[in-house]
């Protein structure tokens, strides 16, 4: 099956983006959202690029981000009946090679520290790929003996 952002011509920032559904659930956020938005915006949080209300395939995740593939979810009185959604939602996630992970909306309201220390912790390292070719030459002058 094709990634979200998969086909002709399309990279994951075409592909995952906006609707009408993601700009409405963006205006209309709730008070933890917008509590945890305040503390990933603007690469707050370990230089990590987040946005919020993002489309990906059929579902829109609450905070994505791509660098690390990583999408974090904040969960209201609503999710507690709807567990086998969310966990349709989450298999779709994962399948689209993202790590999901969910907060309740009186864990971010009560210790937003504790789950940006969560946050920190699940988003896979982000060193660079080994350099192609070996390892890159010392400067003029060292190295000679």
């Amino acid at each position: 099956m094709p990634k979200a952002w998969e086909g002709e011509g399309m990279t994951p920032e075409k592909r995952i983006g906006s609707s009408p559904k993601a700009r409405s659930l963006r205006h209309n956020s709730t008070e933890p959202e917008r509590r945890l938005w305040q503390k990933l915006r603007n690469r707050q949080l370990a230089n990590l690029k987040f946005r919020r209300q993002t489309p990906v395939g059929p579902y829109v995740a609450d905070f994505l981000c791509l660098a690390p593939m990583l999408i974090v979810e904040v969960d209201g009185e609503t999710h507690a009946t709807s567990q086998a959604q969310d966990e349709k939602r989450t298999d779709y996630l994962e399948g689209e090679g993202f790590r999901v992970i969910r907060f309740s909306n009186a864990e971010v309201m009560t210790n937003v520290d504790g789950v940006l220390a969560r946050i920190l912790e699940s988003a896979p390292s982000l060193t660079l790929p080994p350099l192609r070719g070996g390892p890159l030459p010392l400067p003029w002058g060292e190295g000679i003996t």
